[in-house]
């Protein structure tokens, strides 16, 4: 109970610190970047707090920072020198005067959507039963797998960007034939990782709430403020185009294109 409320406060004064640093430099792409550092060096950090098994403890507390360190990281170097991305850009444009204090409480709320993600963490770390089993096994080679293929799309987007003859067209190379955000699909599925090693079918029942953590993250990612946003501002930008793009390519879910 104190490692939960003392990462739930830590998240509060890291998503309040987002604000100060977007609102000086104008330029909102930080606060994704706050988000999840924040979201995995709090997470790392409270595994190391809860009684558990220590050595699944510290394999969940290298994830969380592992997944952190390079998604946070990521998003810095992208928003260093770059134009407001677009979501926060539209919300600056719709509140217009009343932006910051509106963008305050839109950091408290994702201040607190960041809780049962990090009480995912915490479950996963104080799962009791000895490590390694075969479900820690797995845990890893989800987050592994979700880590590299963030990884991987994120590097091919950029290689697009950058790309001259790809100015003004669809990005539908490599991973993202096949899902219009496979970025997103990863960040998902690395959160299956810590149901994986919470659940303990041994008796603890505890372990059976971190399936709040993917189940949180797939509503925030597909009907909050991840698909609906980007979709609706490429749609504004490209129209025909990414209106061709979405009739043949899954939005979420890596399938082959129709």
């Amino acid at each position: 109970m104190t490692a939960a409320l003392v990462t739930g406060a830590a998240m509060l004064v890291v998503m309040a610190f987002a604000w100060l640093v977007q609102r000086i430099t104008a330029n909102s792409g930080w606060v994704d970047a706050c988000w999840s550092l924040g979201t995995g060096l709090i997470g790392a950090a409270g595994a190391l707090l809860v009684a558990g098994d220590a050595v699944r403890a510290a394999l969940v507390a290298a994830c969380a920072a592992l997944w952190g360190l390079r998604l946070g990281l990521h998003i810095a170097a992208r928003t260093a020198g770059r134009p407001e991305d677009v979501r926060y850009a539209g919300f600056r444009a719709a509140h217009g005067a009343g932006f910051q204090r509106w963008m305050f409480g839109f950091m408290m709320v994702q201040a607190v959507a960041a809780w049962p993600l990090i009480g995912a963490i915490l479950l996963a770390a104080a799962n009791p039963a000895p490590a390694p089993r075969a479900a820690d096994l797995l845990a890893l080679i989800v987050l592994a797998a979700a880590v590299l293929g963030e990884a991987v799309a994120d590097r091919q987007m950029e290689r697009f960007r950058r790309d001259p003859a790809a100015h003004g067209r669809i990005c539908d190379r490599g991973l993202w034939r096949y899902s219009r955000h496979p970025n997103y699909f990863f960040e998902w599925l690395g959160w299956c990782a810590y149901p994986l090693f919470a659940i303990n079918l041994g008796g603890w029942a505890w372990g059976w709430l971190a399936l709040a953590a993917p189940a949180v993250m797939y509503w925030l990612l597909m009907h909050v403020s991840g698909i609906p946003l980007l979709e609706a501002a490429m749609l504004q930008r490209r129209g025909a185009a990414y209106r061709d793009y979405q009739a043949r390519t899954p939005a979420f879910f890596p399938w082959f294109p129709g």
